[in-house]
């Protein structure tokens, strides 16, 4: 045990380092920023005032810290240090308050930056990321949890956490969720149906109705193809694909390919002539149907919004009405992801793997996860290593980490023309499938969905679509995220969702006007579904059409199983 005059000694040595912190850290933030010394080059300009305020706001509070000392102080409402085992050690406590003042100030820092939007996000998202990473929760020489943890467990929570490493190193990623107790098709991705349709592409599954009578018009799901279609089936009670179904849809799903080496060369073009659009007609065929209705979720709905472009150039119209969950057509708003894109990133994929070549799909996943890196990276690095602990099961996080691949060219035409030139917006600026986009075209009914607190696509550029279609529209907002706000079924009764019947310019505008509703809004959409799907007809008895459209393999498939 450390006696009163060490415990002084080293809030003395904390005192004195703090005494410099400002200086350094305004040097240290201009040459992280600019990636050479201030000498060099003429650094960030702030804003005096606020450059001020926060210089002012750093001693402040650096005093009051001094002046406590190692005291016992409460616990911050930051979850990372909300433990007991923080408060009761005087040196961890104290340096968690540190931590969070230099956290803060380096943050306002960002803020304080004189520079365009782009810049100011680029810099406050490598300060979050660093400071994310810096965090002494992060380390077990200062985690006073983890080594109460240890002491208590005698070692065995260190062992097993070496353990947990090592397993981790071998697989290539941080493990979220307990993987082993999951497996598609025994416990997620149930739902009864069959393979009827498969190409280099895509597998086309066609689920057993569970109504007697079904709508004419039969349904077809574009999931996005970064990840794998189950998050739409991943339980009975919370699957999108079930509850279509429920409702009366003859419901097909597209389940994407998760490429390999023989899909290198696969473009933009192809996953839209040879997928969605062969998705779309292979439907009809099996349905008989002159028409069917379509859902696009995020990349899926980017896809099936190319398609449906693609096909008013034809002058066909095969698809009576859209859904498009969380998706972008309209890349003018793209949040956090934007500070990933500029003209040279763009550049490199193109000479990287613009003629050739895969993504790989832990590359993607990696990139989404530090989106969110207290949540989805470090989280996960102090419970299973420094703590020893496994993550419990969640059927969510195994599909999250459950990846898939990319076509380089694929990827690369989709980067310049989306996140960097924003063509699809624009009418005629890209061709697809020997076709001149423009969105202005599709004239169908289409109900768009977004989340309101969406990461990956954010409200504002979700509703940005209802400024190019132009047939009837409904816009709806749900409460949560990317994932969680799509996923809501009705019997949860969780979560509430917001209308408005108008379609103002803005999103902004839109939502001063629009009304909160409890519950999912599911049932919202059903109701929208409904006078679209046709009249009603007897339920099909077997899967398919004839000798034409056999059951090849009971529903998920085999494309869903392959490892990226």
């Amino acid at each position: 045990m450390n006696s009163d005059a060490d415990w002084a000694s080293q809030a003395k040595q904390f005192q004195q380092e703090l005494g410099t912190q400002w200086a350094q850290a305004l040097n240290s933030f201009q040459q992280a920023a600019t990636g050479t010394a201030p000498s060099a080059f003429p650094g960030l300009s702030f804003s005096p005032e606020k450059l001020g305020e926060l210089q002012q706001a750093y001693l402040r509070e650096a005093s009051e810290l001094w002046n406590q000392g190692l005291t016992e102080r409460a616990a911050p409402a930051d979850k990372r240090f909300a433990n007991d085992a923080w408060s009761r050690n005087p040196v961890a406590s104290f340096s968690a308050a540190v931590y969070l003042l230099n956290a803060r100030t380096l943050l306002g820092l960002a803020e304080a930056v004189q520079a365009d939007p782009k810049v100011k996000a680029r810099l406050r998202f490598a300060v979050e990321q660093w400071m994310a990473a810096s965090a002494p929760s992060n380390f077990l020489a200062l985690n006073a949890e983890a080594q109460q943890k240890a002491v208590e467990t005698r070692g065995e929570s260190i062992a097993r956490g070496v353990q947990n490493l090592l397993a981790d190193l071998q697989q290539g990623y941080v493990s979220m969720t307990d993987e082993s107790a999951f497996e598609v098709g025994r416990n997620v991705a149930t739902t009864e149906g069959a393979v009827v349709f498969e190409n280099d592409l895509f597998q086309l599954i066609e689920y057993k109705p569970l109504t007697k009578q079904v709508y004419e018009r039969p349904f077809l799901v574009v999931p996005p193809c970064i990840n794998k279609f189950y998050i739409l089936d991943l339980q009975p009670e919370n699957s999108v694909i079930r509850y279509l179904s429920e409702q009366g849809h003859r419901t097909f799903v597209v389940s994407w390919r998760n490429p390999d080496a023989s899909m290198e060369d696969k473009g933009w073009d192809d996953y839209i002539e040879d997928a969605v659009l062969k998705a779309i007609s292979v439907t009809q065929d099996i349905a008989d149907a002159k028409q069917i209705n379509a859902l696009g979720f995020c990349v899926g709905g980017t896809l099936l919004g190319t398609a449906l472009s693609v096909l008013a150039a034809r002058k066909q119209k095969p698809v009576a009405s859209a859904t498009l969950l969380t998706t972008f057509l309209d890349f003018s708003d793209t949040g956090i992801l934007d500070v990933f894109i500029d003209d040279a990133f763009v550049k490199f994929r193109e000479m990287q793997m613009g003629k050739g070549g895969l993504l790989k799909g832990q590359e993607l996943a990696s990139t989404f996860s530090f989106l969110r890196p207290n949540d989805l990276v470090w989280n996960y690095v102090v419970g299973n290593y420094l703590k020893g602990e496994t993550p419990p099961p969640f059927d969510l996080l195994y599909w999250n980490s459950d990846s898939t691949n990319l076509p380089g060219p694929m990827y690369a035409w989709y980067l310049r023309n989306t996140y960097l030139e924003n063509n699809l917006a624009q009418p005629g600026k890209c061709t697809v499938a020997g076709e001149k986009v423009d969105l202005g075209k599709v004239d169908i009914p289409i109900y768009i969905y977004g989340s309101r607190e969406d990461h990956i696509v954010p409200i504002a550029g979700a509703y940005a679509s209802t400024r190019h279609l132009t047939g009837k529209k409904r816009f709806v907002m749900g409460a949560s995220g990317h994932i969680a706000g799509v996923i809501n079924p009705p019997s949860k009764n969780k979560r509430s969702f917001w209308t408005n019947d108008k379609l103002p310019g803005t999103f902004d505008e839109w939502l001063k006007g629009a009304k909160e509703q409890p519950g999912s809004w599911w049932p919202d959409w059903s109701a929208w579904l409904k006078p679209h799907g046709g009249k009603q007809i007897a339920a099909p008895k077997s899967y398919g059409r004839g000798s034409k459209y056999k059951a090849i393999e009971p529903a998920p498939g085999r494309y869903v199983k392959a490892k990226a």
